[in-house]
């Protein structure tokens, strides 16, 4: 499966971006028929993005169609299932494996957006729903699901919380680590290297972004660093022709040490 890092969304009712979007350097490109569109625009928003992914059926994006509870939904579903350049559904308000049942009907992997209480609640039935590809943290309206504030000491022990139960699910259902939630301030790059960082040490696969100018941030902050590869590298070096934990530089190394040093050069073999 390939890693995803950085997801970057493009408002469905601004087609012409999408192009943009796709030379951006995302791992991910995510079309936006829910919130990003006005409802007297869905039709039209629609109609666009079907007539672009004509235009770049050789590449793949996610399309993040409006909740089941719409009236939106059926005919967004019927878009994606028709189209060949949907590598996969982004379905929003995610709370339950019968709503995963309904996004699968496309007949592409499901990204369910956990945006609510009861979304976390059920977090078990969804991570293990038939077509679940990988969870998604909407952290914006989970906050404003349960009114706390995201920026309190409080309100991030509470979104903390989330994200835990989120990544347990997900490695107990054998799925990739999560994406984390978007950083909505465009300007504060360090803010969201900061972020960035944070998420991916407490073991999150990567984040949503809303502007291209966050792309080059989230990626390099979710890739191993040259001090972490050229780590790695001596690691796995020295354990040749070795058996059992050895002492390298001052540090023990065994199996899950070992393990992790292969992993990170893994993961920077598929960045």
């Amino acid at each position: 499966m390939k890693r995803v890092r950085s997801a970057l969304f493009v408002p469905g009712d601004r087609p012409e971006r999408l192009p943009k979007a796709l030379a951006s350097g995302a791992d991910a490109v995510i079309v936006d028929l829910e919130d990003a569109v006005e409802p007297g625009a869905k039709a039209a928003a629609r109609a666009a993005v079907a007539a672009s992914l004509k235009a770049c059926a050789d590449r793949s994006v996610v399309v993040r169609v409006n909740a089941i509870q719409t009236i939106y939904f059926d005919e967004d579903i019927a878009l994606c299932a028709a189209s060949p350049a949907v590598a996969a559904v982004m379905l929003p308000k995610s709370e339950s494996a019968a709503d995963m049942a309904r996004a699968a009907s496309a007949g592409r992997p499901v990204w369910p957006l956990i945006e609510s209480a009861r979304g976390v609640l059920a977090l078990a039935a969804i991570a293990d729903a038939p077509g679940v590809e990988r969870l998604v943290f909407g952290s914006l309206d989970f906050a404003l699901d349960l009114d706390l504030d995201p920026v309190s000491a409080a309100g991030r022990a509470v979104l903390d919380d989330a994200r835990h139960r989120m990544l347990l699910h997900a490695r107990g259902a054998d799925l990739p680590a999560p994406l984390d939630g978007v950083h909505p301030q465009l300007d504060d790059i360090d803010g969201l290297r900061a972020e960035a960082a944070r998420a991916r040490g407490a073991g999150m696969g990567g984040m949503l972004c809303v502007h291209p100018v966050q792309v080059a941030a989230i990626n390099e902050a979710f890739s191993p660093s040259d001090a972490e590869l050229a780590w790695a590298r001596r690691v796995v070096e020295a354990a040749a022709g070795q058996r059992g934990a050895f002492r390298l530089e001052g540090r023990m190394v065994d199996a899950p040490v070992l393990a992790r040093a292969r992993r990170m050069m893994e993961a920077a073999g598929r960045a």
